[in-house]
């Protein structure tokens, strides 16, 4: 039995992820924008234009915050699946799960011997 990615095409993943992480700069580009804009309209105390930046950042804020949790949702998800993957892979290939750990406590402790 071979292990195959979790979630499908890796590529397809890698690609979701770089646009997700570029999306999620892009929202805190916008954000820092705005924000800086409301500091400088505050220094002018021009009553009508810092209501209407306060208004900008507050949304701008609540985009950006709704956007991590989601993502942070789909980590959680993409993450448990992953230890459901390995754990099932453990039960049904106990011997080979064995060999696997024998081999990287070797590797390790050869690593940490060296020193």
């Amino acid at each position: 039995m071979t292990m195959q990615p979790v979630g499908g095409n890796g590529s397809d993943a890698q690609r979701e992820r770089e646009a997700s992480t570029d999306q999620l700069k892009e929202d805190l580009r916008n954000l820092s924008h705005t924000v800086e804009e409301l500091i400088h309209a505050t220094a002018e105390d021009s009553r009508g234009n810092i209501a209407e930046l306060r208004e900008r950042a507050q949304q701008r804020l609540h985009e950006t915050r709704e956007r991590l949790e989601a993502r942070g949702e789909k980590i959680y998800a993409s993450a448990r699946e992953q230890v459901d993957a390995t754990d099932r892979y453990v039960h049904e290939n106990p011997w080979t799960s064995i060999g696997i750990g024998a081999a990287a406590g070797v590797v390790l402790g050869l690593l940490l011997g060296r020193r």
